[in-house]
């Protein structure tokens, strides 16, 4: 697993640093190297975490789904 991605588990907030036009994103699943987020402006979306590292959001701006 690339970076932090091992870490990763559902619930946990982060955003894709390529895209962040596609706004926050929550963590659904983490099976192998494959996530499953479902980002605000982007749906849900399966990342290859072996080719993307995600950014933790620790204390997000606002919240969630707001």
């Amino acid at each position: 697993m690339t970076g932090l991605n091992g870490i990763l588990e559902p619930g946990m907030l982060v955003r894709h640093r390529d895209r962040l036009d596609w706004g926050l994103g929550q963590v659904q699943s983490r099976i192998g190297m494959r996530i499953t987020v479902n980002f605000e402006h982007a749906g849900k979306v399966v990342i290859d975490g072996a080719r993307v590292t995600l950014l933790v959001v620790v204390q997000p701006d606002r919240h969630y789904g707001a």
